[in-house]
């Protein structure tokens, strides 16, 4: 898979030059296989970096830096992949329902040898069956935010986070979902705008009711 190069301001956000190398494969996959495919559309080949991979690259700061992660909705693996490269140390599940994506996500990770990445092909309601426990959720392009709480939530360890990532409308998102958050027990809640310039975006915060999200470790399994 040919590289496409990493702007210097995405490079910034990595923790070493060999990271950087494996993001650069991963934006070749997007810009090859991922618009073959129909993951994301020909116009944005051109926007790799400026609509995708840079704007998930600015949640990565946000996010816990124990404990797994769940990409919900993984998609093309938006933010998950860059999260997986990003934090090499924590556990990342690509949680993506269709057959066709999973595959892609399946192929991407294995190219990179991306260890502590599994893809898992089920959908929301159903992974959480299994009594996931996670630290932090990631979404990006998946739902209303009402809608995506009540997928998020159940994956959740008590204090975890939901890092939903929105445009512009991120604050009336939140609004609309109020009564949603509120049936769930859900008091900590806020917008984060990342970014700057032209590629700004925002992050919808949402702590799972319980222990507080600054409070006990989790337990070693969850790691």
């Amino acid at each position: 898979m040919k590289p496409l190069e990493a702007p210097s301001e995405v490079c910034s956000l990595l923790p070493s030059s060999s990271r950087v190398d494996l993001l650069e494969r991963y934006a070749g996959w997007l810009a090859g296989p991922g618009i073959e495919r129909g993951l994301l559309g020909p116009r944005e080949r051109d926007r790799i970096w400026s609509r995708h991979l840079g704007n998930c690259a600015l949640v990565e700061p946000l996010v816990a830096p124990t404990g797994s992660i769940c990409d919900l909705g993984s998609g093309a693996g938006l933010p998950g992949v860059v999260l997986a490269i990003a934090r090499p140390d924590q556990a990342v599940v690509l949680l993506e329902p269709l057959l066709r994506r999973s595959q892609f996500l399946a192929e991407v990770v294995d190219d990179l040898q991306l260890s502590n990445a599994e893809v898992v092909r089920a959908r929301a309601e159903d992974y959480a069956s299994t009594r996931p426990s996670h630290r932090t959720v990631v979404a990006r392009a998946v739902a209303p935010l009402d809608r995506l709480v009540g997928w998020a939530l159940p994956l959740l360890r008590p204090g975890g986070e939901l890092l939903a990532l929105k445009g512009t409308n991120a604050p009336s998102e939140l609004a609309d979902a109020g009564p949603a958050l509120d049936r769930a027990g859900v008091l900590d809640r806020e917008v984060i705008p990342l970014g700057r310039g032209g590629n700004v975006t925002h992050a919808v915060r949402v702590v799972s009711p319980g222990l507080d999200h600054a409070g006990p470790e989790p337990a070693a399994e969850d790691r």
